[in-house]
């Protein structure tokens, strides 16, 4: 027996756009599109009526905003996950999206594979984010990270360090990576993250960036 496709749901308020991406999404077999809307209001209609696995939510849209429907779908439905796709990446339209709830950010300029790839990780419990987003989240830490305000306290009881390592999370680097930054061992970055979970009470990396950014802990 074959495995369940992903269930999504595209929301943009262009007819043209969002007819062209439930066709594009259509033609991919592990995807089966369950519905559609062209405002962020629909959006969450839509969201309860069908409990899609994905949303594919645009940010500027009239009614109610993407910000604003990923918020209320990711507020309403914790199994549904948002990934915004938009022309915009300005550090407003992703710090906004990300701290809504929002696990993947792709521009409009993002090809179907890119799409595609998006959907399967973060259906998969991961977050994924445009490159473009990815590098101003990264200059953002390096310009002036959590590590800047020592003896700060946070929140869920997490520790200075487990805090630079959420950080890193949410830039969108690898335990590898992680681990060179910080110059630990990927096993000591394993045991931080494993730590992260269980004080935050998180499942997986996608919630991780989510409670980083609703928390204000990605940049000072």
């Amino acid at each position: 027996m074959s495995e369940a496709r992903i269930r999504i749901v595209v929301v943009d308020d262009q007819t043209l756009v969002r007819e062209g991406l439930v066709t594009l999404l259509q033609l991919s077999p592990e995807i089966e599109v369950v519905g559609s809307a062209a405002n962020g209001e629909e959006a969450v209609t839509v969201a309860r009526r069908e409990s899609p696995d994905i949303v594919l939510m645009d940010l500027r849209m009239p009614r109610v905003d993407g910000v604003e429907a990923t918020r209320r779908i990711v507020a309403e439905l914790p199994a549904t996950r948002v990934i915004v796709l938009t022309t915009y990446a300005d550090d407003e339209s992703v710090f906004s999206a990300l701290q809504a709830g929002a696990r993947g950010y792709l521009t409009k300029d993002s090809d179907a594979s890119e799409i595609v790839h998006a959907i399967q990780t973060v259906h998969a419990g991961e977050a994924l984010l445009d490159p473009s987003v990815q590098r101003r989240l990264i200059e953002s830490l390096a310009a002036g990270s959590p590590a800047a305000t020592p003896h700060q306290a946070y929140p869920d009881g997490l520790t200075q360090r487990e805090v630079d390592v959420l950080a890193l999370i949410a830039a969108g680097l690898s335990n590898q990576e992680i681990a060179s930054r910080l110059f630990i061992s990927e096993a000591t970055v394993k045991t931080h993250i494993n730590n992260i979970f269980s004080k935050a009470r998180l499942r997986d990396r996608g919630q991780a960036v989510a409670y980083a950014f609703r928390q204000g802990l990605t940049s000072s």
